[in-house]
């Protein structure tokens, strides 16, 4: 019989190639869409052009101002709105009243969509970084702390009753049992606040900026440069990916006891 580990990673180096294989698929129809489509470039340029103007853009310095201003946005805010609604989360776990009385203000934070409201906080805070690291806060806020909530709520009576019963103190109790027994559901709250929070920099970027990906897509398209778009798509596109996979790394770091495979 094949050993489990030698099992494991041909399963991975099979789902690899896969993607590899479908990137590469979507690449190759993307080139012949722009070839044989018959549209303008300005409409859909080619795989090459925009790499050649990514090229450009990372050779003149300014996708890499850009983005840095971008990303700096989303770590921000990522870690206020996430340390945020941690803290409250728990808060509201452990208390029904402090619940029903921020349910009506959380419910209808969500309920208005945020680029409704992304234009009042820019005209607020004004068009510097303190309204886009709100933005992305404020955006990364909810599925964090609804995700909180649920991971602390779901920690087994029987094992709080253990834990009174061996003399733990609430310290112990948050220490040993309620984080560890939170973390799966919170790190997956995390997951999706770390792709939210690059929506939320590109909103407030978009309402008023001049530095950014969002303020790039805005020149793009004003100077119908439609390859630039594509390339700060693209970039915001690794952001992403690279901040949902770092969460994914401390998933299989925190959560190896879980691995029973």
């Amino acid at each position: 019989m094949e050993p489990k580990h030698l099992r494991s990673l041909t399963t991975t180096t099979g789902r690899n190639w896969l993607g590899l294989a479908s990137l590469a698929a979507g690449i190759l129809a993307w080139w012949a869409a722009a070839r044989f489509g018959g549209l303008p470039a300005f409409i859909l340029p080619s795989p090459i052009q925009v790499w050649m103007r990514f090229v450009r853009a990372l050779t003149d310095g300014s996708l890499f101002l850009h983005a840095g201003v971008t990303l700096f946005e989303i770590l921000i805010g990522l870690l206020v709105g996430a340390l945020s609604a941690t803290v409250l989360g728990y808060l509201v776990a452990k208390s029904r009243t402090l619940e029903r009385v921020l349910s009506p203000y959380l419910v209808a934070s969500q309920a208005v969509p945020l680029v409704a409201i992304a234009p009042l906080l820019v005209i607020w805070f004004g068009p510097g970084m303190f309204s886009k690291v709100l933005i992305c806060a404020l955006i990364v806020f909810f599925p964090v702390l609804v995700n909180t909530v649920v991971g602390v709520r779901a920690v087994p009576t029987a094992l709080h009753n253990l834990m009174l019963s061996l003399r733990a103190t609430p310290r112990q109790i948050l220490l040993k049992l309620e984080i560890p027994a939170a973390l799966p559901v919170f790190l997956g709250g995390l997951r999706i606040g770390a792709t939210l929070s690059v929506i939320g920099a590109v909103i407030g970027e978009f309402v008023g900026a001049d530095k950014g990906l969002g303020f790039l897509i805005n020149v793009g398209r004003g100077q119908f440069d439609t390859a630039l778009v594509f390339v700060a798509v693209f970039t915001l596109i690794a952001l992403a990916l690279v901040l949902y996979g770092i969460v994914a790394l401390a998933e299989r770091r925190f959560l190896v006891w879980q691995d029973t495979n």
